[in-house]
């Protein structure tokens, strides 16, 4: 039996996170993956590891807005979680040769 696939674990794991039992909706919660993680990528300017961390908390949450039917109040609500990832990645991309003042 193969591994999972990245993707396969995410799936399963917003299935999870979203309590949803059956697969009917897998094909429209993999949809909704891939928009939380372009949606993510273009908040913060960068191309994030939604494999742990906020990155993937901030993309659970952001899944379980949109199947709610309440994407609306996504930033709103997580506007200092989104922030925080944003100076993360901020700091992450400085370039390590230089020496601060």
């Amino acid at each position: 039996m193969a591994e999972p696939t990245a993707d396969e674990l995410l799936l399963a794991a917003v299935r999870n996170y979203l309590d949803i039992t059956w697969e009917d909706e897998d094909e429209a919660l993999t949809g909704l993956i891939s928009r939380g993680q372009a949606y993510l990528n273009n908040l913060v300017g960068a191309d994030l590891d939604f494999v742990i961390g906020l990155p993937l908390s901030l993309l659970m949450d952001y899944c379980r807005y949109v199947y709610n039917n309440a994407s609306e109040y996504f930033e709103e609500n997580f506007a200092g979680e989104i922030l925080r990832l944003q100076l993360q990645t901020g700091v992450e991309q400085l370039p390590t040769d230089e020496v601060a003042p």
